[in-house]
């Protein structure tokens, strides 16, 4: 678990939305469309998704960065569609190149996609075109029709359905972010984009650059797959040439002498920003997992996929068969912690122990629970082994589920792992530090192959550097240019 952020794991908001069926004029298209939720109703349900949209992905740590995007998305909130909406913009701690909205005004960019940008006008672009699904309510829209997409969390938190209630800190409102938008929208969200970007003053062409940028990505399996900006987006091919076509007409029509690009202001702006995943949140190397701030570690079954996300940790294995969860209770004491997880998952419980791990109290627990198939009808049981940990004030707390019938095949993994659990006293393992965006000034004119050799950046990073500074390795860089490298 990267941010072990006790009040955000109390908040449980059960946000009621009485849906009313009315036909109201879109404020893009200005044409009439059935629309199951008012605009006051949006914006309290985008309001009662923001407190869990950062529970599950943490806020990034960097007030300038904060301001700057909020200020940028009232700015271009004022000019939108809707300009009496109040717009939230911030930027969320996850590695992923993303970006994303919810209704009511709510938009949120991940550090990866920042780190990935390289001026104002590539971001002014990606923003406005998150604003402008908000201000066409294209989500709201893709809700009333009922058109969520296939409940699963990012990065694959679940290992499979028969086990999916044991990860529901992270499901409860999360549907909107799985929106599967139509290629119209999309085509329209590119629309309103660039319209949004040019109305400040930026070079909108920009924007389609950072198309071309995600269709030469290839992101690995173990850096989040390919980014769901691209993802669940149109061909970005296409989106370049329509968005240089759009910009050029938007050039024309404001006849503006200059446009803002400002990429110097915006490098200098990311310098030091996190990249990839941030130990100091979790961490694993081989089979055991650290957590230098909160000062523990523990092993998990050899060949098994671990998750790390601000409200737990999945591990699974390949097969799905099985999964192990370990989060914070919110309860303060073994017993309350131990009495809420049977209750909460209506459990039967089979057997119940007190003991100490590694100098440490805990609880031990063995549990049924009858699962009934929402679609047959059919009844299964699942068994539920749990540790309950008592470290430092807080009450740890690891969950091994698994189908009865599996049962004798996990059970003496899920204890192995779980009564691993202990302090970590390593320095080596405490005082890692993350990957960092440095901007750096090229000294001599030359090949960005050749800036980056004077920064003895590692050659198996030239590429991937290359990519980010959405350069070739051939292109002539001038004495004094900016450029990203990675360093801690």
């Amino acid at each position: 678990m990267k941010r072990l952020n006790i009040p955000a794991l109390v908040l449980s908001v059960c946000a009621v939305v009485l849906l009313v069926i009315s036909c109201v004029v879109n404020p893009v298209t200005g044409k009439k469309q059935i629309m199951l939720m008012s605009e006051a109703q949006e914006i309290e349900l985008g309001a009662s998704y923001d407190p869990q949209v950062i529970a599950t992905f943490g806020l990034y740590d960097n007030q300038s960065l904060q301001n700057f995007v909020q200020a940028k998305g009232t700015e271009i909130g004022k000019i939108s569609h809707r300009p009496n909406l109040e717009y939230h913009v911030k930027v969320v701690d996850s590695p992923v190149v993303n970006a994303f909205a919810v209704p009511g005004g709510y938009v949120y960019l991940t550090r990866g996609i920042l780190a990935q940008l390289n001026n104002e006008a590539e971001l002014a672009g990606v923003m406005g075109h998150e604003i402008g699904h908000v201000a066409a309510r294209h989500t709201v829209s893709q809700q009333s029709k009922q058109q969520l997409a296939q409940l699963l969390l990012i990065g694959g938190m679940i290992a499979s359905e028969k086990f999916a209630q044991y990860a529901e800190y992270a499901l409860q409102g999360m549907q909107l972010l799985f929106l599967k938008f139509s290629r119209d929208d999309e085509r329209e969200a590119d629309r309103l984009g660039v319209e949004y970007s040019s109305k400040i003053g930026y070079d909108a062409h920009k924007m389609a650059d950072f198309f071309k940028v995600l269709q030469k990505m290839t992101l690995s399996e173990s850096q989040g797959g390919i980014p769901t900006f691209l993802s669940t987006h149109p061909d970005p091919g296409d989106r370049y040439n329509a968005v240089n076509q759009l910009a050029t007409e938007w050039q024309t029509n404001l006849k503006n002498t200059t446009w803002k690009v400002n990429q110097d202001p915006y490098l200098q702006l990311i310098n030091g920003i996190v990249y990839g995943e941030d130990p100091r949140q979790g961490y694993a190397e081989g089979n055991i997992f650290y957590h230098p701030e909160l000062k523990f570690k523990y092993s998990f079954p050899t060949g098994w996929k671990l998750e790390n996300s601000p409200l737990q940790v999945t591990m699974t294995p390949s097969d799905g068969k099985a999964l192990e969860l370990f989060t914070l209770a919110r309860q303060k004491t073994l017993e309350s912690a131990a009495d809420s997880t049977i209750q909460q998952y209506g459990l039967t419980l089979q057997g119940s122990k007190r003991g100490t791990v590694n100098g440490m109290n805990a609880i031990i627990t063995q549990c049924k629970q009858t699962v009934q198939d929402q679609n047959t009808g059919a009844t299964s049981t699942n068994m539920v082994y749990s540790y309950f940990i008592s470290y430092n004030g807080l009450i740890y707390v690891f969950h091994g589920v698994t189908t009865e019938a599996d049962f004798n095949t996990y059970v003496s993994l899920f204890d192995s792992s779980m009564a691993s659990f202990s302090k970590l006293t390593d320095p080596s393992k405490i005082n890692v530090k993350p990957k960092r965006i440095f901007v750096k000034q090229v000294q001599r004119t030359g090949t960005l192959a050749d800036a980056f050799r004077y920064y003895n950046v590692p050659q198996a990073q030239y590429n991937e550097l290359a990519l980010m500074n959405d350069l070739e390795l051939t292109d002539q860089v001038q004495s004094g240019k900016l450029i990203k490298i990675i360093g801690e």
